[in-house]
């Protein structure tokens, strides 16, 4: 069987160099074509989750002109309940211990829940500076 895997998530953004900054400084991923966004060279900025996937930073003033979808003109797609993040426990206890300390609120631990490897020992939610909502777990491996 051929592997299907997630390429990106695109993420609609107030701001996305303050998107970039929190992603990168708070969550600990790494920016990808920063620089070209701010010279006006690509029309977003993104921030690698692994080395197959991304998320998208699109300003949220492009989301009117998006026409993916024929006969869905200007909804350019609908809300997502959230994304979840898997990483190793020593990531997972490091993440949860930046986004206190950077004020983000974070949701009471969750255990047991079902993801793509199976159950999580631990997991917990926050928000993104825009509102939306990113899960982080840990398996044991």
């Amino acid at each position: 069987m051929k592997e299907t895997h997630l390429d990106h998530v695109v993420l609609w953004v107030n701001d996305p160099l303050a998107s970039v900054e929190f992603y990168e400084k708070t969550v600990g991923l790494t920016g990808e074509r920063v620089a070209e966004f701010a010279e006006g060279k690509v029309p977003f900025p993104s921030v690698r989750v692994s080395v197959r996937s991304l998320f998208d930073l699109a300003p949220l003033t492009m989301a009117g002109s998006m026409n993916a979808i024929p006969g869905a003109e200007g909804t350019a797609g609908h809300p997502v309940n959230h994304v979840c993040l898997a990483m190793d426990r020593a990531a997972f206890e490091a993440l949860h211990g930046r986004l206190r300390e950077s004020g983000v609120p974070v949701s009471p631990y969750s255990h047991n829940s079902f993801g793509a490897r199976g159950a999580a020992p631990r997991s917990f939610y926050f928000r993104d500076p825009d509102g939306n909502i990113i899960e982080a777990r840990h398996y044991d491996e």
